[in-house]
């Protein structure tokens, strides 16, 4: 049964996600992630170090803490494997890996926030991204709930499957260490520069066939969604995907933009500092409420697509 356990966590996530009582009563694994990949941050992370010492420590820090994720990962799943039905838990243990359905729900959130106003608009788009939501329009929230849909559809789903898949139950939980140690200490100021370098750079490698085929996803759901483009999804793709400042981002954004006529991207604050992106995908920049809706129909065609794709190869591998 462990081939079906990628397809069936794909469907119990979407379906039920993460309870909200099992989260109040014991946290979340990415947040238990979060505290190691913190703790070791403020141990070696220290400002009297110079710069090859930040580099150094940042490095074994990363080694830690993929270290503990494996062990622990894979010794759980030796012992739920030798019990009867282990599959079932191998699956639930899983399933709190994804994001699908915490995916649609906050970016979904932010549409409904900008039917009341601007500033609630903002205010539910900034537990999404990292930007600064006061500088923002309504298309300025619109695009960057956009954006964030379309890169966390590769990162927040596609990759975690992707590893799962590959390596089973470490292979998802030693994405999600990586994934989060990135998010959290792979930034280019001062004090992660050097520290966050080898977290950073072994996101982008993880990440590299997921957003690839994340675009060709896409594309494919677009044959499924009225008004959606397969072939100005991949257009996009092929023209823009490559002049995102991260290896990976463009290709989803750009497939997303592409296949809805929307010009993602461009010109954008973080923390008082305006950075210039590229554009990715052609037509509509002021994007309004409704257009977000339009992208979340294109991203649950998406999961769709995902889910038949995991349950053909699940059908393939059980015969061999």
């Amino acid at each position: 049964m462990s081939v079906f356990i990628p397809p069936l966590a794909l469907i119990v996530e979407r379906w039920l996600g993460y309870p909200e009582q099992l989260l109040k009563s014991i946290g979340h694994p990415v947040m238990w992630l979060g505290s190691l990949i913190d703790g070791l941050e403020r141990r070696l992370n220290r400002p009297d170090r110079d710069a090859r010492q930040r580099r150094d420590a940042g490095i074994i820090a990363l080694a830690v803490l993929l270290a503990v994720a494996f062990i622990l990962s894979f010794v759980v799943q030796q012992f739920v494997r030798g019990l009867p039905l282990g599959w079932v838990l191998e699956v639930l243990l899983a399933v709190p890996f994804l994001a699908q359905k915490e995916l649609g729900r906050a970016v979904t959130a932010v549409a409904e926030a900008l039917r009341t106003s601007l500033d609630a608009g903002r205010e539910a788009v900034s537990h999404i991204v990292g930007r600064d939501p006061h500088q923002l329009d309504e298309a300025g929230v619109s695009r960057a709930a956009i954006e964030t849909l379309a890169e966390s559809t590769s990162d927040g789903v596609v990759a975690p499957w992707f590893w799962l898949l590959l390596l089973g139950l470490p292979g998802i939980v030693l994405y999600k260490a990586i994934n989060t140690a990135d998010s959290m200490v792979g930034h280019m100021d001062a004090r992660y520069r050097d520290y966050g370098w080898a977290s950073a750079k072994l996101d982008d490698l993880v990440n590299w066939i997921p957003a690839r085929l994340t675009a060709v996803l896409i594309t494919v759901a677009c044959f499924f969604v009225p008004h959606a483009s397969p072939s100005q999804a991949w257009a996009a793709v092929r023209r823009d995907a490559g002049k995102h400042a991260s290896p990976n981002a463009g290709w989803p954004e750009a497939a997303m933009g592409g296949a809805l006529g929307f010009a993602l991207g461009g010109p954008r604050s973080y923390q008082g500092a305006v950075v210039d992106l590229p554009v990715m995908g052609q037509g509509k920049s002021a994007l309004v409420g409704s257009d977000i809706l339009r992208a979340l129909q294109l991203y649950r065609a998406t999961l769709n697509v995902l889910l038949a794709l995991s349950i053909v190869l699940a059908l393939m591998l059980s015969t061999l």
